[in-house]
């Protein structure tokens, strides 16, 4: 198994499977939500200019999160 990072250290176009999250807050239960689940595979589309906030395509769709929601999320990289 290959190291845990945060979601806001992968570089563009790279991609990553969820391992974990914090547990607790209103913008983390929303995120469950919207299908942001353990094991969900992801990928890092773009960040914005000044580098905040990200995309990140989930499930066939895409997802913009502040870095510091980025920075909680842990990932396992993974090849595209």
């Amino acid at each position: 198994m290959a190291d845990v990072v945060p979601l806001s250290t992968l570089t563009v176009g790279a991609a990553g499977v969820l391992r974990d999250y914090p547990k607790a807050g209103a913008a983390f239960l929303r995120l469950r939500e919207m299908g942001l689940l353990p094991g969900t595979r992801l990928k890092l589309v773009r960040t914005a200019p000044l580098g905040d906030p990200l995309e990140v395509e989930v499930r066939g769709y895409r997802l913009t999160l502040r870095r510091s929601e980025a920075d909680q999320i842990r990932v396992e990289p993974v090849s595209s």
